[in-house]
Order: structure tokens, then sequence, then C-alpha cells
């Protein structure tokens, strides 16, 4: 199960994820999405877990608790559709 997080502090890191998803399961992959040109985080991650049954109970369990003093967001990712992988941002 792939699972979104959103809202993160810009100082969440992928240890920091992994070490809140393990006590439910088994964390595949743990990837802190970045700013291409900063460098910095653009505040949100996705946490892959092979078992869907751990990914429900981590979502439910996890879903609007504070880390790094922000209340998080955790729910089953959604599939990039053609419009959002093509889509460029508006000025």
């Amino acid at each position: 199960m792939n699972i979104y997080v959103g809202n993160l502090s810009s100082q969440t890191t992928e240890q920091q994820l992994s070490d809140l998803f393990i006590p439910f399961g088994i964390v595949r992959s743990v990837k802190v999405i970045l700013d291409n040109y900063t460098g910095r985080s653009k505040g949100f991650a996705f946490v892959e877990m092979p078992d869907d049954a751990h990914g429900e109970r981590a979502i439910r369990n996890l879903n609007d608790t504070v880390v790094d003093r922000q209340t998080i967001v955790v729910n089953e990712a959604r599939p990039r559709t053609e419009r959002d992988r093509f889509s460029r941002p508006r000025y």
C-alpha cells in the first residue's frame, strides 16, 4: 500500500517517518518529496507498506497526529493522473 503523508515540517526526516510507521508493520520505503531548486522538503512524503491491512491500521492511527509540532495528514495515496504528470505551474 502506498501512503501519502502531508503537512510535514520541513525538518521531518525519512528516518523519523520510518520509525513512526514501523510499529504498524513492515515499511518497504519512505520518500520525503524535495523541491528541485531549493532541496528543501515540499511538506509531504510517501510511505510504502507491503501489507494493506498494516497500512490501513497505520492510516487510522496516525492521521491527525502531531509530528514535529505539525498535525499530519495520512491517507492512501492516489495514483497520478495524466493531467498531474504534464501540468505546469501557472505564474
